[in-house]
């Protein structure tokens, strides 16, 4: 899980987008891979999650969530733990960018 001061709390609101989401039936087999698993195992199974992710309509709802508790498992939004450290890490670097830019004009 990850860190739970970053959760939105416990007002219903922030959580109905998760009624609506296409893996709500499915368990979390699919989106959390087990111990040890690695090579095609993991890449069949990454592949199947985001399948289901793809036709989700709350899949913004989903990576926003894991984005800003910065959850350092599993499949959500479409994207691998590795896929959202990236994006936060490229989110992170525009940023510098941005500051650096206005810090020397």
């Amino acid at each position: 899980m990850g860190n739970i001061s970053r959760l939105p709390g416990t007002a219903e609101h922030h959580w109905l987008w998760q009624e609506d989401a296409a893996c709500r039936e499915l368990g979390s087999r699919l989106f959390f891979h087990p111990v040890g698993e690695r090579g095609p195992d993991s890449e069949e199974r990454d592949a199947a999650a985001k399948e289901v992710c793809a036709r989700c309509p709350v899949r913004r709802e989903c990576l926003q969530h894991a984005l800003e508790v910065q959850e350092p498992f599993g499949i959500w939004g479409g994207l691998t733990e590795q896929e959202r450290r990236r994006l936060r890490a490229a989110g992170r670097g525009r940023k510098r960018s941005a500051v650096s830019a206005s810090a020397s004009a």
